[in-house]
């Protein structure tokens, strides 16, 4: 037997791993490690997240990804390039911040890669046929050769090959980890896009389920960058200080996706500054100064995340279930004033409570990177029966295995 298989064979069967998961998003402000020991599989999984650290990109990196990210036309060397490039840059981070943890290699059992989405097309099409695409760079060799860790990365191929859409796949770790007995959770995730999960009680006969909503940060930080030079609107400063455009904003709650049933998937391909400049040729809007134009962007996260909620509390009144129902929100957006107090003064006022995911007793800005370590637990060692109760989940375990040698 290879010896590798057989380490992973030895690997699957202990009763704990301890597995480095990586979460790269669309905002491009850095690598989250989070260094976590799982124990058990499935139902039954159990993490403790033993170190966390975000490692912050340079703007040479972030330039070089955006050459790339959801372009109709891209280098083709390039685009090989930097699928290369970035497996090795990741492996370089993960071996010097093992180092600074002071942890060894050889004790981590398996890294979880999620590489870096260049472009995500869930209603694809080639000729007349629909085809569901996703695709992530930064190859997962590359990670496994520069480390010497096994290496599970692409988690998001199987979803699609499954007949899902490759995203959200939160919803799997957050059903194994964080399902409650006494209440109804929504953990609500404020990234580039903002996506939730349905978590019913534990006692509950409703179906768990998660979906895309619509912008997070997205929107806000490209315009930002482009027109501002800044990465993002630190503490929402510029937002505070405009005025809503209610005309823009009503063009912009009129994207047709919006409208869409849920659960549903999205990314920067829709929502970008394409799409705020079109909104400004219609019905004859000008483009205003820069802080009212955040503070309308600010104002359209709020209102498609409040719509969606909203949704989900229509659907748990319709079935008659009385249990309390909590928002838990993590993501940069947790990080934004105007966006959580605009999202916490509506909700508050329908008798909803809003609180910050550490409440949970975990941090918030881990979660994601967290959860791809669960992702690569179920892999090595889990089953997809474990996750085949969820709307609009394939049962499927994901993530292909690259070796060291």
């Amino acid at each position: 037997m290879n010896t590798q298989v057989k380490k992973l064979y030895h690997i699957a069967k202990k009763e704990e791993r301890l597995i480095l998961g990586l979460m790269s998003g669309t905002s491009l402000d850095g690598l989250d490690l989070a260094l976590c020991l799982v124990r058990g599989n499935g139902t039954s999984t159990v993490l403790e997240l033993v170190q966390f650290i975000t490692i912050a990109y340079s703007e040479s990196f972030r330039e070089q990804v955006r050459q790339l990210f959801a372009k109709a036309e891209i280098s083709q060397p390039h685009f090989s390039t930097m699928n290369a490039y970035i497996g090795r840059f990741h492996a370089d981070i993960i071996n010097a911040t093992l180092q600074k943890w002071n942890v060894s290699a050889d004790d981590v059992d398996l890294i979880a890669s999620h590489g870096q989405t260049v472009y995500h097309g869930p209603k694809g099409k080639l000729g007349n046929e629909q085809i569901n695409s996703t695709l992530q760079i930064g190859d997962g060799d590359h990670i496994a050769v520069g480390t010497g860790i096994i290496t599970i990365s692409d988690f998001r191929q199987k979803h699609i090959a499954a007949g899902g859409e490759g995203a959200p796949l939160v919803v799997y770790g957050d059903r194994l980890l964080f399902t409650a007995d006494n209440e109804h959770r929504v953990l609500l995730n404020i990234g580039g896009i903002a996506n939730f999960t349905f978590l019913p009680s534990s006692t509950s006969d409703l179906s768990c389920y998660c979906s895309d909503i619509g912008p997070g940060n997205t929107m806000m930080d490209q315009y930002m960058q482009q027109y501002v030079g800044q990465e993002m609107d630190r503490d929402a400063a510029l937002a505070k200080s405009g005025h809503i455009n209610q005309a823009l904003l009503n063009q912009l709650l009129a994207v047709p996706f919006l409208r869409k049933a849920f659960p549903k998937t999205t990314g920067p391909e829709l929502f970008n500054l394409s799409l705020l400049k079109s909104m400004f040729s219609n019905e004859g809007l000008q483009q205003e100064n820069h802080a009212d134009v955040m503070a309308t962007l600010s104002a359209y996260t709020v209102e498609t995340i409040v719509g969606a909620i909203q949704h989900v509390l229509e659907k748990l009144s319709e079935s008659g279930d009385q249990k309390p129902i909590t928002i838990y929100i993590s993501g940069g957006g947790l990080h934004n004033p105007l966006i959580y107090s605009g999202i916490k003064n509506h909700l508050s006022s329908i008798g909803v409570a809003v609180k910050s995911f550490k409440e949970i007793g975990f941090n918030p800005d881990a979660k994601e990177a967290a959860l791809f370590a669960v992702l690569a637990n179920e892999t090595v060692a889990g089953s997809p029966t474990a996750i085949g109760e969820m709307d609009g989940a394939p049962a499927v375990c994901m993530g292909k295995i690259s070796f060291p040698y």
